[in-house]
């Protein structure tokens, strides 16, 4: 089932997440929804906060990316109460955009690399590092499970000139081609 996604100015979205465990209700459902509201939305990663709830989930899928460039792996992962423990590598500018953020992209520096620890969707632990595109993807969603959106690590300058297009997205005054909140 396709889900809204909250956007910009929804609370849940600066709340941090919680653990979840096997038993947590109806898991499989809602990571499948997950899967399928982040393809109906063209998106890349999504995480449990976008679709309302505050839990430490998150699903990358970078199918959409490697149809487009040969040279980025088709990786697709779904991260359960990740931790990641080292963000290392060069500090690099990329532009990014976020589906609880609609119309704005903006350049966000991260380190090009991460060690990171998360149970997968059968509660296997897994413990893996990841460079580059995958890196920043999986940075971005960590990011939402911690409450943080990447618009908090422009500069204060930036922020100023997108903040008719935020004033839009928090009123619902925008266009998109999925369903919000």
């Amino acid at each position: 089932m396709i889900l809204p996604i909250f956007t910009f100015g929804n609370p849940i979205l600066r709340k941090k997440g919680k653990d979840i465990d096997k038993n947590f209700s109806n898991l499989n459902q809602l990571i499948s929804d997950m899967q399928e509201t982040m393809i109906n939305a063209s998106g890349i990663g999504i995480s449990a906060h976008q679709i309302g709830k505050d839990i430490n989930l998150f699903i990358v899928d970078t199918y959409l990316l490697a149809k487009e460039n040969k040279k980025i792996e088709n990786y697709k992962e779904i991260f359960i109460n990740p931790n990641i423990s080292k963000v290392y590598g060069e500090s690099l500018k990329m532009n990014e955009g976020c589906l609880s953020i609609p119309d704005i992209n903006e350049d966000v520096y991260r380190k090009d690399a991460i060690s990171i620890s998360y149970l997968d969707k059968n509660f296997e632990p897994k413990s893996k590092e990841f460079r580059g595109i995958v890196s920043r993807i999986i940075q971005h969603e960590y990011d939402h499970i911690n409450g943080t959106l990447f618009i908090d690590k422009i500069s204060e300058l930036r922020k100023q000139v997108i903040k008719t297009k935020l004033d839009k997205i928090f009123n619902k005054k925008m266009s998109v081609n999925y369903p919000i909140v």
